[in-house]
C-alpha cells in the first residue's frame, strides 16, 4: 500500500505560478506517478505524468508549455509546476501512483491515489 500526501495548493491570482508537491510513503520510490485534477461538476482529468526514472513525461494538452512534472526518488516526492495559471485551472489536483511502466495517462492505470490539494485561481 503506498501513501500518497499531496501538498502546495492554494488561492492564487491569474499568471501566477504554484509549484505542488507529492510525497509518497514507498521506499524505493519506483512508482509511475501521476497528477489528476477534478473541477466542480466536471469528471477528473490527467494532468501529467511522469515514469519511475523521470526519462519519460507526457503533459496534457491544456498545459502544455504550463506545467512540469518533476520527481526526486530520493525524497520519494513528485512535483507539479505550473506557471501562467488560468480561472479554469481551478480543481482538486491529485497526485497518484501506478505499478505499470512508462508514463500513464488514464486514471484506471492508477492503482494509489491521495487525498487531493484545492488549487484556485481567481481572476
Amino acid at each position: 500500500q503506498v501513501q500518497l500526501v499531496e501538498s502546495g495548493g492554494g488561492l492564487v491570482q491569474t499568471g501566477d505560478s504554484l509549484r505542488l508537491s507529492c510525497a509518497a510513503s514507498e521506499r524505493p520510490f519506483a512508482n509511475s506517478m501521476g497528477w489528476f485534477r477534478q473541477a466542480p461538476g466536471k469528471e477528473r482529468e490527467f494532468v501529467a505524468a511522469i515514469s519511475w526514472n523521470g526519462v519519460t513525461t507526457y503533459s496534457a494538452d491544456s498545459l502544455v508549455g504550463r506545467s512540469t512534472i518533476s520527481r526526486d526518488n530520493a525524497k520519494s516526492t513528485i512535483y507539479l509546476q505550473m506557471i501562467n495559471l488560468k480561472a479554469d485551472d481551478t480543481a482538486v489536483y491529485y497526485c497518484a501512483a501506478s505499478t505499470r511502466a512508462g508514463a500513464p495517462g488514464l486514471s484506471t492505470d492508477y492503482e494509489y491515489w491521495g487525498q487531493g490539494t484545492q488549487v484556485t485561481v481567481s481572476s
